[in-house]
């Protein structure tokens, strides 16, 4: 069994400011996307202007918290919802999920090529690689929050997470998530995106990509709590919410290559 290094959540403090790791880690991974676009946007091409780069880190920015707040509470606190309608703004209470900010993402990109008069397909290509760099970094600030652990295990590498009450060891499945979702789909998608490829196909292939890998993490991943597993005693929400991921970036990366040019 390894040790749980344990870091306190709150990364700076002034006064009675406290910011934390968590928090970090978002402003990291949009300044990471906002670096790659703007090395991707002098490309001879680009869908995306270099002028253009700020205004959709802002879009995104807005789609990821706006959708990742409002999809956590659909997605998994729908119930609490119904008995006090405030907890959807009490953020720090915190409660963020990917598929909610995945659909805000769209949602703001969407907005974002309506001002601008661009492609919608083209832009989501080209935001496609540059999203997984954020999501591994979120997945470190559950690491650090000592959220969303693993199931209880006897691996040579499993943690005891210190605010387990049950205390036992278990996968450090935000680990796995981090190098899974995180730094393989991004090696992935960094270099087929190297290549032309037809419309669509990026984007296709990071919602069949992480809609994999997240399902596979997940059967690492405690489920929540007040959820448990719901389908057949072992499909987790998570996976669930995954489906439509696979089926809809398999059917865009079938049409891509069916009906496109390489662009």
């Amino acid at each position: 069994m390894i040790a749980y290094p344990e870091i306190d959540p709150i990364a700076i403090s002034i006064g009675p400011i406290n910011i934390a790791w968590y928090g970090l880690t978002y402003v990291a991974g949009l300044a990471f996307a906002w670096w790659l676009g703007r090395q991707r946007s002098r490309l001879p091409g680009a869908v995306v202007s270099e002028d253009q780069l700020d205004d959709l880190i802002f879009y995104a920015a807005l789609g990821i918290i706006l959708g990742g707040r409002i999809g956590y509470i659909i997605f998994y606190g729908w119930s609490g919802l119904m008995a006090d309608p405030l907890r959807l703004f009490r953020i720090w209470e915190g409660g963020m999920a990917f598929h909610g900010g995945l659909l805000g993402v769209i949602a703001a990109m969407s907005l974002f090529c309506r001002h601008h008069k661009l492609s919608i397909p083209g832009v989501m290509d080209f935001v496609a690689p540059l999203a997984p760099i954020g999501l591994a970094l979120g997945r470190l600030g559950n690491f650090i929050n000592q959220e969303l652990w693993g199931r209880a295990t006897d691996v040579p590498w499993a943690m005891v997470f210190p605010k387990d009450p049950l205390g036992l060891a278990r996968h450090p499945s935000q680990l796995y998530q981090f190098a899974l979702e995180g730094v393989l789909l991004f090696v992935v998608l960094y270099w087929f995106t190297k290549q032309p490829r037809p419309t669509w196909s990026a984007a296709g292939l990071f919602l069949l990509g992480y809609g994999l890998l997240r399902s596979f993490a997940e059967f690492f991943r405690e489920p929540d709590a007040h959820i448990g597993f719901e389908a057949f005693g072992w499909l987790t929400r998570g996976q669930l919410l995954s489906v439509p991921m696979l089926i809809g970036g398999l059917l865009l990366m079938i049409w891509a290559y069916r009906r496109q040019p390489s662009n």
